[in-house]
């Protein structure tokens, strides 16, 4: 029954993928009917990545892995290494929902804005190519595999950042991408020579299990964890490999849509993925943690400077991205997943709804008019007051969902951040009321808001760690907070 559950999972991908043999002539020659297969197989697989997530979350499906072809046979009878095969769990599960429903999503948008455009089927095609790469990666049960579909993704996406080829931008932006991606490859290569010569198998069920019975990890392994953060971080646009993300502007929106919100996020999932053999090295999670904090600082503070909308999304994804690796960092892989979930939604929407930008400009201008420092036109009551409600607030979600920060890796550090961005949120809020004296009950309505933002928080923090708990360590990282 497992292997039915995996050829029926992996088939739209493996679709998606063998579409590469279609001849970008022949797909833009037919392109009206080119363009709805591809968007229906992706359909196909956005349903069935949601019905295999749910059966998964209401408990009639276990975690499983399985055989999709059998390996080279060597003479020491370790084949199962170099199978192709599906490891579907909690981790799996809602990465490949995520793939899905946005690689979806974006084939229907992209209909819409190439049509008239000669090469369309070009772009339908290497489109669906990278969408299926993604989708195989995030459910690839074997460590080459794996890597064999993440440089296959980076392939896809160095064709759909060259659609406007005959662009100086686009063309220089392409090559640094790909120059980077690079060398990840080899970085993650180098892990796989190292884990392979001491496990003698790449299968992450049996990796994973044999890592679970180590006490004092060898050198070999903690420099393969090493070359899995260097992967990640130059997957995920990480200081000081971040430079390539904010030149790719001169891509169709879509495709920064599939980036920002799909490709990216792989060197978190690595991470998360890979979290019981990283683990065994807190000095590569302290490594990790470090360059996140550097990368969402720095980022933050570009975001703020920049006139263009893709350029302060790019900056704002590479900060995002730099956060979600300091939680990896801390050993807070729950809440890691679900930054993924988060920022890949929400990346996805405001990329996709940037073209409305210069129709709601005059509203911006108000709001920009109105944006006055909040410590200067906030009564001292209400400094105090807005961050010990918010911290109540959360507190009291916390003991709701019966949620101990204290035992949580990095719980009391991502906590606070929380409540920063609220409070400044509140602060903002508590100005403008200052400001403008018929906006009475605008600050309850905020902290009323904010109070159901940290208890909504709390709750899908919860519901991911359910699902994911048995795929990551239990603690991990450097304990700060």
């Amino acid at each position: 029954m497992n292997d039915a559950f995996a050829f029926l999972l992996s088939l739209p991908a493996l679709l998606m993928i063998a579409n590469l043999c279609v001849s970008s002539r022949w797909a833009n020659a037919h392109v009206l009917g080119y363009r709805k297969i591809i968007t229906s197989v992706a359909a196909i697989q956005f349903l069935v990545a949601a019905v295999f997530a749910a059966s998964q979350l209401v408990g009639w499906l276990p975690k499983f892995s399985s055989v999709l072809l059998s390996g080279f046979q060597g003479s020491s009878g370790d084949s199962a290494s170099l199978a192709a095969t599906i490891f579907y769990d909690g981790v799996s599960s809602l990465m490949l929902a995520l793939v899905s429903f946005v690689g979806w999503v974006i084939c229907r948008y992209s209909v819409r804005y190439l049509d008239g455009e000669s090469t369309q089927g070009r772009y339908f095609k290497w489109a669906a190519f990278t969408i299926g790469a993604v989708s195989l990666m995030v459910i690839s049960g074997n460590l080459l595999m794996f890597v064999m579909c993440w440089v296959m993704t980076s392939l896809g996406l160095h064709q759909l950042l060259m659609h406007y080829g005959h662009r100086p931008a686009a063309k220089r932006a392409a090559w640094t991408k790909f120059t980077i991606s690079r060398l990840g490859d080899a970085a993650l290569v180098g892990a796989i020579a190292l884990l392979y010569s001491q496990f003698k198998t790449l299968d992450f069920a049996e990796l994973f299990e044999a890592a679970s019975a180590i006490s004092e990890p060898t050198v070999a392994m903690s420099a393969a964890a090493a070359l899995l953060v260097v992967g990640a971080i130059t997957k995920s646009a990480q200081f000081p490999f971040h430079t390539w993300l904010p030149q790719t502007m001169e891509t169709p929106t879509p495709v920064s849509a599939l980036m920002h919100a799909g490709i990216v996020n792989a060197g978190g999932y690595l991470i998360i993925r890979t979290s019981p053999l990283v683990s065994l090295a807190p000095w590569a999670l302290t490594f990790l943690a470090v360059i996140g904090a550097i990368t969402a600082c720095g980022a933050a503070v570009i975001m703020l400077t920049q006139t263009s909308v893709k350029k302060s999304l790019a900056y704002s994804t590479i900060a995002q991205m730099g956060f979600m690796m300091l939680q990896c960092g801390l050993g807070a892989y729950s809440a890691a997943m679900l930054h993924i979930l988060a920022h890949s939604l929400y990346k996805a929407h405001a990329f996709l709804s940037s073209g409305s930008v210069m129709a709601d400009r005059y509203a911006t201008q108000i709001a920009a008019t109105s944006d006055v420092s909040a410590e200067q036109n906030v009564s001292p009551f209400g400094l105090v007051a807005a961050p010990m409600a918010i911290v109540a607030s959360l507190l009291i979600a916390f003991w709701a969902f019966g949620v101990d920060p204290l035992a949580k890796s990095g719980g009391m550090l991502l906590g606070g951040v929380l409540c920063l961005a609220m409070t400044y949120w509140v602060w903002r809020v508590m100005a403008v009321a200052k400001a403008s004296p018929s906006s009475a009950g605008l600050v309850p309505r905020s902290l009323a808001i904010a109070a159901g933002l940290c208890t909504l928080y709390v709750a899908c923090f919860v519901s991911v760690d359910a699902i994911v708990a048995a795929s990551v360590p239990a603690a991990g990282g450097p304990q700060l907070g």
